[in-house]
């Protein structure tokens, strides 16, 4: 036996390992927990189910899931990447783990970057249950799907943005309150399983700003009537992102 073979070898792992393992971490730690699966693959696929098997809502022409199908994608992104993002590290924020994480060899923007991995693993997930459900249903879905992973990465980035704002500056209680508060807003009102025109036409042109609605809408234009990337709609999630980023970046709050 050579001398030195068992020398430490102190040292922290290469960031790259760091971010992968706490990727792992997160995903697991969301997928174990009861309320973030209701919130994020049980809501969805179960109003996917109900509105296109029962004639609740005019949706127009065509089959009721070939409209719904692309809100629902929509409503999976927001339920994963806003409301369970914010809950969850509003929570962490309050109990300290952040704190903790924060003077760990783990930089803050690798912790950031694996939340954000760990939150489109999820979506991956969700999409292709969902997608597995509605083609049960008989969906018929159209377009490019370089335009829907397009839509659905600024989706991600701008719904996380505003979680992550939330979640670093309210207090936990008040993050959970007033995510799932959203959650319904937007459920009701960003055009994911109530079409845009049974709004009044004032509202509907504020209703259109939001993220919630470019992601459906744009979504709905490439999945069920076959067109290019919508860049209205891509417009106005990027807006999202960079608002949402920036300012959680800004006023987020470890402690």
């Amino acid at each position: 036996m050579s001398a030195g073979t068992f020398t430490p070898r102190p040292g922290a792992a290469p960031v790259s390992r760091m971010i992968l393992a706490q990727t792992a971490l997160e995903t697991r730690m969301l997928l174990r927990n009861g309320e973030q699966l209701l919130l994020t693959v049980i809501i969805p696929a179960l109003l996917l189910v109900l509105f296109s098997a029962v004639d609740i809502i005019d949706v127009g022409a065509g089959k009721s899931v070939d409209f719904l199908a692309p809100g629902i994608l929509a409503l999976a992104v927001m339920s994963t990447a806003f409301t369970g993002q914010a809950i969850a590290t509003g929570f962490d924020r309050r109990y300290g783990v952040l704190k903790r994480l924060g003077a760990s060899p783990l930089p803050r923007w690798a912790l950031m970057a694996a939340k954000t991995l760990s939150v489109l693993v999820t979506e991956v997930l969700q999409i292709a249950l969902l997608t597995v459900i509605a083609f049960a249903l008989g969906w018929s879905p159209h377009g490019n799907p370089l335009s829907v992973a397009v839509l659905v990465l600024l989706g991600t980035a701008a719904f996380s943005g505003l979680g992550l704002l939330m979640a670093g500056t309210l207090r936990a209680e008040a993050t959970l309150a007033a995510a799932n508060l959203v959650f319904l807003l937007l459920l009701v009102g960003g055009g994911v399983i109530v079409p845009m025109d049974k709004f009044p036409g004032a509202v509907q042109s504020v209703l259109g700003l939001l993220p919630i609605s470019a992601l459906s809408d744009g979504l709905r234009e490439v999945l069920q009537h076959g067109a290019a990337l919508p860049w209205g709609d891509v417009a106005i999630l990027a807006a999202w992102a960079v608002l949402g980023l920036g300012a959680a970046g800004r006023f987020f709050r470890w402690e």
